[in-house]
């Protein structure tokens, strides 16, 4: 491993959600390079810089040639955390250690499945493509490929992390023509703006539901899209109370989780 990154789904693990899996090696964003190789991996060689990743895809199955969802059914998300013939490659003093997903990034080394490795391009600012592992591509993706947002269309994004961040350059690069950032750290305005975000809320700044803020800024009637970036079950609601009645599209991104504050 080269870099790796933090998500909050580490720190939901971490604390025993969904359900306690003890002792793991957290982590599924990072960028590494190939050290060694095992006989049956085809494509990849010593040295490549790769991502791990926690979904693959045999490009055969009915999800896959779809076109409409990447969750394989060959290849299904790991929530054993263990390897897909069910061993542990990692140990502790002789006690076995479970991995998260399909891969551990906060560690030196790591064993993985070549189908949950991308090969990426070395020339890349490797510090930053760990983030693409799965934050700012789920926020991407779900602008591009889940919304497919329309141009000159109008978006919220209620969180600006990784995830959030991803939507606002989603949307950006579909055409949207409003992109409402939300987030109650006043710093995310300069990282939503450098994306593509045109208008900032920091709800804590008003005495108004971030719906109606929302609302304020589209006269009164919402926007086309609204994504919820946090996992924050309130923020759902404003979310659908953020989107226009009838054609609007709310989206929740944030993976829900009890310890989520606001």
């Amino acid at each position: 491993m080269l870099y790796a990154s933090i998500c909050h789904t580490d720190i939901s693990r971490a604390q025993g959600y969904p359900f306690p899996l003890f002792p793991r090696v957290l982590g599924h964003e990072g960028v590494g390079v190939v050290e060694s190789i095992g006989d049956k991996v085809n494509g990849l060689k010593e040295r490549d810089i790769v991502m791990p990743t926690f979904i693959a895809q045999c490009q055969e199955c009915e999800n896959c040639t779809s076109k409409e969802t990447n969750l394989c059914l060959k290849f299904p998300v790991n929530r054993n955390g263990l390897m897909p013939d069910g061993t542990s490659r990692m140990s502790i003093k002789g006690h076995k250690l479970y991995q998260l997903f399909t891969c551990s990034t906060w560690t030196e080394y790591m064993v993985i499945d070549s189908n949950y490795v991308v090969k990426i391009d070395p020339t890349i600012p490797l510090p930053h493509a760990s983030c693409l592992s799965c934050g700012f591509t789920t926020g991407f993706g779900a602008a591009w490929k889940e919304a497919k947002v329309k141009e000159g269309s109008s978006v919220a994004v209620l969180g600006l992390g990784s995830v959030g961040l991803g939507v606002i350059e989603g949307a950006r690069m579909r055409g949207a023509a409003t992109i409402i950032g939300v987030d109650k750290n006043g710093k995310k305005r300069e990282k939503g703006q450098a994306f593509g975000m045109t208008h900032f809320i920091n709800p804590e700044e008003f005495d108004k539901p971030i719906s109606q803020l929302v609302k304020d800024l589209t006269s009164g009637i919402g926007v086309d899209y609204c994504f919820e970036c946090s996992g924050a079950a309130p923020l759902v609601n404003e979310a659908l109370q953020a989107t226009k009645m009838g054609i609007g599209k709310a989206i929740v991104v944030g993976a829900g989780s009890e310890t989520v504050k606001i």
